[in-house]
């Protein structure tokens, strides 16, 4: 006779204080792209990634609560405990950015009709949803001495923000093959996100017990090499993309000046992010716990 599986429900997903930061981005993410889609008003880059990235932390947060609900992830070819503190991490960021884009880019002043209060609701909605989002991100976090998933660490958590910050700074990323210094910049932004977003792909994959050599060791190391690299992209890239170039008038919204100064401050968030990643990573190698 065969036997019927089963299913389990683990109530504690959704009445713990990580299951109710998840339900509460669950619901505030939709709120957020609804009343946008009612204004259709989301057109252009700005408005799509906006779209994007409510849609998508909607629909990872639901998949994550119902697996943990039913029980399922692990059955999973992943480190769960990896999965969830990177992704969380990552739709805060990503919350975060589009809370301040979508405003500054379609809400005009004064805000007196329907849309505009329709697109005032979604940014609080927004706003909100990033606050739960860093919540879990807090409650998840490991604590000092427990390593037993890199990404819910210090470290792991920067490696997160490092490659995400990447990422905006190759979305203004425009003109700059003219300049060997700029050329070495982007090979510089390149090099460490490839880098940082394999060791994240590999610690969820559980593939770093493949590595020849201890995982943290590897990080002193790599962490070391990039924060030089990323020093030489704060002096060079601020040196040749404004030297003798004054601020165009008018400087609209696809200003190269614009995109370029956003790319020396992100340089300089990533540059801050891997000195503090640098000394939780040496800590956790040559300091020990008693």
């Amino acid at each position: 006779a065969g036997t019927m599986a089963v299913a389990t429900v683990n109530l504690r997903a959704v009445t713990s204080w990580v299951g109710i930061a998840r339900l509460f981005a669950i619901v505030l993410s939709c709120i957020a792209f609804s009343l946008v889609a009612s204004t259709r008003d989301f057109m252009g880059p700005y408005g799509t990634w906006c779209m994007f990235t409510w849609c998508f932390c909607f629909a990872v947060t639901l998949l994550v609560l119902v697996l943990e609900l039913l029980e399922l992830y692990p059955k999973l070819p992943l480190s769960w405990d990896d999965f969830t503190s990177a992704f969380s991490m990552l739709a805060a960021l990503m919350v975060f950015t589009t809370s301040v884009v979508f405003p500054s880019t379609f809400i005009s002043s004064p805000c007196s009709s329907s849309k505009c209060a329709r697109q005032a609701v979604a940014t609080t909605a927004s706003c909100l949803c990033f606050l739960a989002y860093a919540l879990e991100v807090g409650l998840t976090r490991a604590k000092p001495g427990d390593i037993s998933s890199f990404l819910s660490t210090v470290p792991g958590l920067l490696k997160v923000f490092e490659a995400y910050v990447a990422c905006l700074i190759f979305s203004l990323l425009d003109t700059y093959s003219s300049e060997a210094g700029l050329q070495w910049c982007v090979a510089v932004y390149s090099l460490c996100f490839i880098v940082t977003l394999l060791i994240i792909i590999f610690t969820i994959g559980r593939c770093l017990t493949y590595m020849p050599c201890p995982l943290e060791k590897m990080l002193v190391g790599y962490n070391a090499v990039a924060l030089v690299m990323y020093i030489t992209a704060t002096v060079l890239w601020p040196l040749y993309s404004f030297r003798g170039r004054n601020r165009p008038d008018p400087c609209g919204r696809n200003c190269w000046w614009d995109k370029h100064l956003g790319v020396t401050f992100l340089t300089i968030f990533n540059l801050i992010a891997y000195v503090v990643d640098l000394i939780y990573s040496t800590r956790m190698v040559f300091v020990r716990a008693p």
